[in-house]
């Protein structure tokens, strides 16, 4: 790409903020950062990485004046391609700032609220809470990867938790354009003192010099604090929780990048004295619907987590998610997102030579996680060989034995007429059914790169169900059904979230697979996505578009997502 004198100045620009070491333009350098987690990849002038909130904001101001794109991005787990440029279609140069760095942690009102920065991210909130017992919103799945405290609340992510919802604040510091093209610094954090200049206040936020006295509790909450009663309510034909639900859009919460957020206040949660997982079988999915609205009605405690496999998923992982689950066994997952950046900037790598074979650093981990045995416990391969739907059901304190008696009453499987069972999970079990469920969410794309022979592709849907709807378990419209190679499902079965992946023999029409199933959720009633928000892969619901154009009236950060025009909008500064 030959660089214009402008393009060379903004540049230098740039350097002069962050040091020419943190700015990225070439190519082969920038290919990891313009690139989806799973797909997607777009032009971008840089690459730039501030170290503080302050440089990221010199960083914005430079790219305003220059009527840049921008694109916030830090840990770039996002699955629908959110968190990168997509295609090379823009109307103005593009820059990714990249915010990974910026990962301070600040603990207020005893660690019942934390104040995150732009790069913080859950893992490393987990850690920190943990010593006080508390933990944060999410604590299974994205937080292995390394996802950041402010992507998840961008996103609204849903996460494994029964009783937390989507990740929410009302409580934010962030970079916004208005309709004059004017760059403001809004403060709706709640903290007062800090300054009265941008400089001033991004510095002691920073810094973390804020006066605890000066900490107001009153301004907004920090957490979706509703949702335990709204999940309860199992006559709604509203699903419980999807990205297009306006009762949890505000400023930075569902903002999906059209904001540059630099800090995020947001609630922390007991973690229970005692837990204990049950692992629940059936070959009737009437069964587990009625357990779900038994539970959801009646129960006094509320689960703490309530994740389905299907068998298939089950086996698929078993095989194609062992290296991740063996990762995470032996490594821990404070590596994972380590492990992760190298092998997506491996194969980054990789795409320039086009002699080699495809997906060479997939192909080697599967075939090196066939020297590991299975680390499947041998009680839950005797459920997934006896039934086809499974369910990890984790209950903490008085739950406990509120679970077990349910349990023993309908779900005995010595009992005549039974058509179900469970285990009680010693802590191994426990954990590895856990650890099981998660690895499920990279086994699909494994299979597919392993079976790229014969099939054309995946469509992984995220959709939420009404709560009121208990035929969860799909019968496929039959020009979808004649088409599949294998379904692979699994989820968040409490909030009746599930993710549903479907492989298509080759030469299948998958644009028209799409198109079908979408029209089949439309009719259903279901809403989608559910907690991965539109990204360039899914239309924005009129309800998202509005507030996108709200946020960011001039179209400068993150334009194009929900397929919506990637062009700058009519303002009145030109």
């Amino acid at each position: 790409m030959t660089i214009t004198p402008e393009q060379n100045a903004l540049i230098q620009e740039f350097e002069n903020i962050v040091g020419s070491k943190k700015v990225l333009t070439s190519e082969s350098k920038t290919s990891y950062y313009r690139s989806g987690f799973r797909s997607g990849i777009g032009s971008a002038l840089a690459v730039v990485f501030p170290n503080t909130l302050l440089q990221q904001w010199k960083l914005i101001e430079a790219c305003v004046k220059n009527n840049c794109i921008i694109i916030m991005q830090a840990a770039k787990t996002g699955l629908t391609e959110g968190s990168a440029p997509s295609g090379n279609d823009y109307d103005r140069d593009l820059v990714i700032i990249s915010t990974l760095a910026i990962n301070d942690i600040f603990l207020i009102n005893e660690g019942k609220q934390a104040v995150s920065l732009a790069g913080a991210t859950l893992h490393s909130l987990e850690e920190t809470l943990v010593k006080i017992n508390r933990s944060p919103h999410s604590v299974i799945g994205s937080s292995q990867l390394g996802a950041t405290v402010i992507g998840g609340i961008a996103n609204n992510s849903g996460g494994a938790l029964v009783k937390r919802g989507p990740a929410y604040t009302q409580l934010a510091i962030y970079a916004q354009v208005d309709e004059k093209g004017k760059l403001h610094l809004v403060n709706n954090l709640g903290i007062d003192g800090l300054g009265d200049t941008p400089e001033e206040i991004l510095t002691n936020l920073q810094k973390g010099n804020f006066d605890a006295s000066k900490i107001s509790y009153d301004k907004g909450i920090a957490s979706d604090n509703e949702y335990e009663a709204r999940v309860r309510d199992v006559t709604s034909d509203i699903p419980a929780r999807f990205n297009a639900d306006e009762r949890r859009l505000f400023e930075s919460s569902g903002c999906a990048g059209k904001l540059g957020v630099f800090a995020v206040r947001t609630d922390t949660f007991v973690i229970p004295k005692r837990e204990q997982v049950f692992y629940l079988g059936t070959n009737n999915p009437d069964k587990l619907a009625k357990l779900r609205t038994d539970i959801l009605k009646d129960f006094t405690n509320l689960p703490e987590m309530g994740e389905y496999m299907h068998r298939t998923i089950f086996n698929i992982t078993e095989e194609y998610g062992k290296d991740t689950f063996v990762a995470i066994k032996y490594l821990g997952t404070k590596r994972m997102p380590l492990l992760y950046e190298i092998k997506s900037k491996a194969e980054n790598f990789l795409k320039g030579f086009s002699f080699l074979p495809k997906d060479i650093p997939n192909k080697v981990m599967q075939y090196t996680s066939k020297l590991f045995p299975n680390q499947i416990p041998t009680r839950l391969l005797e459920t997934r060989d006896k039934y086809e739907h499974h369910l990890i059901l984790s209950m903490g304190d008085d739950g406990i034995e509120e679970a077990k008696a349910y349990l023993e009453e309908h779900w005995n499987e010595n009992k005549e007429n039974s058509d179900g069972g469970y285990i009680e999970c010693t802590k191994e079990e426990g954990d590895k059914a856990l650890l099981h469920r998660f690895a499920a969410g990279g086994a699909t794309g494994r299979y597919a790169v392993m079976n790229s022979s014969i099939i054309s592709g995946v469509l992984p849907l995220d959709i939420a169900l009404r709560r009121n709807d208990t035929q969860w378990f799909e019968v496929l419209p039959e020009e979808v059904a004649k088409n599949i190679e294998i379904t692979l499902h699994y989820g968040h079965f409490m909030c009746n979230v599930f993710h549903q992946n479907y492989i298509f023999k080759k030469g299948t029409d998958l644009v028209r697979m799409k198109e079908i199933m979408l029209e089949f959720l439309d009719a259903k009633g279901a809403k989608y996505p559910a907690e991965h928000n539109v990204g360039h892969m899914y239309k924005a619901e009129s309800t998202l578009k509005k507030f996108y154009e709200k946020l960011d009236p001039t179209n400068t950060f993150n334009p194009g997502i929900g397929k919506l025009s990637k062009y700058k909008q009519a303002c009145n500064c030109c």
